[in-house]
C-alpha cells in the first residue's frame, strides 16, 4: 500500500463501503452531513460518496472542524504502519510524537531531535498529515484523556494533567470538542461496573502535588508519582499470531527485568517521569495489558512503547502478501499468517544485549544480563510478581569497572565502547533514528560485524527490511525448505521480499527446533 492512500478517493470509498477493518489508522473518513470522522470499518451505515472527506490523521480531521464518532471510536484504531515502515522525517516525527516529546519538550524539541528547523518540521507534517506537530499531540493527549476517563475513577483534575493537558480547562475544552460530550459525561457512558471493579479503581493511593513547568500565567499543579493500574486493550490489524512474538520475549527474558507470568509476558519500563511494569497477554481481537505507573503522565508513553514493542501498528496483509510470492515461503505464511517482528521497550538497553549475547547461548546471555542487572539496576516493588529491578542506563553501565566483566576481553572491549558511547550521547539509538546513520556508526564501533547490527536494526531501530543471512537458525531453516544456505546466496534470493525482510526471518525462525542463535558479530 502505498502512502497518501487517503488522497485515492476512489480507494478509500471501497474501503469504506466494504467496512475494511485493515484500513483503520490507514486514513480517516469526515462526513460532511454529521460532522463527524470514522475509521473505515464503522458499523454503522457507510455515508453516500459525495459526502466523504478522507484526511490521513485524527488531528486532521479535528482541526477541519469535525468530532469522533461515537460509535466505532476513530482515536483507537491501530496506529498507522506508515510510521514503523520508513526512516524520512516525516515518519520519525510520528515515532517521537507518539513517544511523548512535543509534550515534554515542545516543538523546538522535536525539531531539535530530528536534526531539522521547526518550520521544515511543520511544514513537512502539514503537507503529508494536513496537521502540524501541536495539533497530532493535542490529538494524542484526547485520546489518552478519554482512556483514563472511561478506565479509572480518578478526579478529572489529576486525568487533565496526566493526560498532558496543561490546565483542567483546556482539558474540559478538548474533550468537548473533540468528543461532543463532556468528561464526565463520557465517563457516565461507560457500561455499569461491578462492585469490586469499581472499588478496585477506586483504591488509588494519595497523590502528593509537585511541581510542573507550565506556561505563564498557569498557576494549577498536577498530581505526583503515585502507583495506579489500568486495565487496557491494545489493539492490532488481524492477523496476529502470538506464538513466535510472545515466545521470543520469554525465552530470551532477563531474570528481574522481564518474566512469563500467567500466560502473560511481563517487565518493568524505564520512563520519562518515573517507572512502570507491564503485563501484555494475547487475546483473539486484543492485546490485553495491565499497566502500573509510578506517575501517570507517563501513560501515553508506555502505551506507544508497549505497541512498538509487540509490533502491534503493522499492516499483516501488505507483509504476507509480499511474502507469499516466494513458492518456498508462502507455505509458512499461509501456515501462520501474521507474525510480528518482537521489538523492544529501550533501543540502548536492546544494544547492550544484542553484544551480550554475541557468541553465547540465551541461556549464558540472560545470565550476563542478570548479573549486571543486579549490580547496577535500580531497584522496583513488584507485589504481584518476580520483577525486581529496571535495566541499568547507560550512564551506570559506563561507570562500571571492566575487569568485573566475565567475558574475553575482545567482547569487553566492545561492551564498554558502546555504553561509553551511549552514555555520552556520541551514539544516539532512538525512535528517532536515521536507520543507515546508525548502522554506519555500529559498524565502526569495535566487535560490531553484520549479524549484532542487523539485529539491533530489526529489534531496536525496527527497521522492517533487516536481514540476518548470518544466523545459525535462518540458514539451517532456509537449507530445509530449499532456499540457498549460503549467506551471499540467500541474500541474493531475500532481494524478492523486500521491504519485508524482517518478518521473512520471524518465518524461517519459526521452522527452527532452536530459533534463538547467538552469532559472531
Amino acid at each position: 500500500m502505498l502512502n497518501g492512500m487517503y488522497t485515492d478517493r476512489e480507494r478509500c470509498v471501497r474501503a469504506v463501503q466494504s467496512k475494511d477493518a485493515r484500513f483503520d489508522g490507514w486514513f480517516f473518513t469526515a462526513v460532511l452531513t454529521t460532522g463527524i470522522y470514522c475509521r473505515p470499518s464503522c458499523p454503522v451505515v457507510a455515508p453516500k460518496p459525495e459526502n466523504m472527506v478522507f484526511h490521513a490523521s485524527a488531528a486532521a480531521c479535528q482541526q477541519a472542524g469535525f468530532r469522533a464518532c461515537k460509535r466505532c471510536r476513530p482515536d483507537t484504531s491501530p496506529g498507522s504502519p506508515e510510521w514503523n515502515r520508513r526512516a524520512d522525517l516525516v515518519a520519525r516525527a510520528m515515532r517521537l510524537i507518539a513517544d511523548g516529546v512535543v509534550d515534554r519538550e515542545g516543538v523546538p524539541g522535536l525539531a531539535g531531535r530530528l536534526g531539522y528547523s521547526t518550520r521544515q518540521v511543520e511544514r513537512q507534517l502539514l503537507a503529508e498529515l494536513g496537521a502540524g506537530p501541536l495539533a497530532l499531540a493535542r490529538a494524542q493527549r484526547a485520546q489518552t484523556a478519554r482512556l483514563l476517563v472511561e478506565s479509572t475513577e480518578l478526579p478529572m483534575a489529576d486525568v487533565a494533567f496526566a493526560a498532558g493537558f496543561a490546565s483542567v480547562r483546556t482539558f474540559n475544552d478538548t474533550v468537548r470538542e473533540v468528543f461532543a460530550l463532556s468528561p464526565t459525561e463520557l465517563r457516565a457512558r461507560v457500561p455499569k461496573r461491578d462492585d469490586a471493579t469499581t472499588a478496585a479503581l477506586r483504591a488509588v493511593p494519595p497523590r502528593a502535588p509537585t511541581s510542573r513547568t507550565l506556561p505563564p500565567g498557569t498557576t494549577a499543579t498536577p498530581a505526583g508519582p503515585a502507583p495506579v493500574t489500568l486495565h487496557l486493550r491494545l489493539p492490532f490489524r488481524a492477523p496476529l499470531h502470538p506464538d513466535n512474538l510472545f515466545g521470543h520475549l520469554a525465552a530470551t527474558a532477563v531474570p528481574g527485568v522481564e518474566e512469563w507470568r500467567d500466560g502473560a509476558y511481563r517487565r518493568t519500563l524505564r520512563l520519562p517521569y518515573g517507572h512502570g511494569i507491564v503485563g501484555l497477554a494475547p487475546r483473539p481481537d486484543h492485546i490485553a495489558c495491565r499497566l502500573t505507573l509510578s506517575d501517570l503522565r507517563d501513560l501515553t508513553v508506555a502505551i506507544s512503547r508497549c505497541r512498538r514493542l509487540l509490533d502491534l501498528d503493522a499492516d499483516p496483509v501488505a507483509v504476507d502478501d509480499r511474502l507469499r510470492t516466494d513458492p518456498l515461503l508462502a507455505p509458512l505464511v499461509d501456515k501462520a499468517p501474521g507474525r510480528r517482528v518482537p521489538r523492544t521497550v529501550d533501543e540502548a538497553e536492546f544494544a547492550v544485549r544484542a553484544v551480550l549475547g554475541q557468541q553465547v547461548s540465551t541461556a549464558a546471555a540472560r545470565t550476563h544480563a542478570a548479573r549486571l542487572v543486579a549490580a547496577h539496576g535500580d531497584a522496583v516493588d513488584d507485589p504481584d510478581g518476580g520483577l525486581t529491578h529496571l535495566f541499568p542506563t547507560s550512564e551506570a553501565l559506563a561507570a562500571l569497572d571492566p575487569e568485573s566483566l566475565a567475558m574475553p576481553r575482545t567482547r569487553r572491549t566492545t561492551f564498554t565502547t558502546l555504553v561509553s558511547q551511549l552514555a555520552d550521547s556520541s551514539l544516539h539509538l532512538g525512535v528517532e533514528s536515521d536507520w543507515a546513520q546508525a548502522r554506519a556508526h555500529l559498524l565502526a564501533l569495535p566487535g560490531f560485524g553484520p549479524w549484532t547490527v542487523d539485529v539491533i536494526a530489526m529489534r531496536a531501530l525496527g527497521d522492517p527490511d533487516a536481514f540476518l543471512p548470518t544466523d545459525l537458525g535462518v540458514r539451517r531453516a532456509a537449507q530445509e525448505l530449499g532456499l540457498p544456505s549460503t549467506p551471499a546466496a540467500l541474500t541474493a534470493h531475500a532481494a524478492a521480499w523486500r521491504p519485508w525482510r524482517a518478518y521473512a526471518v520471524q518465518y524461517l525462525w519459526a521452522t527452527d527446533s532452536h530459533p534463538i542463535n547467538f552469532l559472531p558479530a
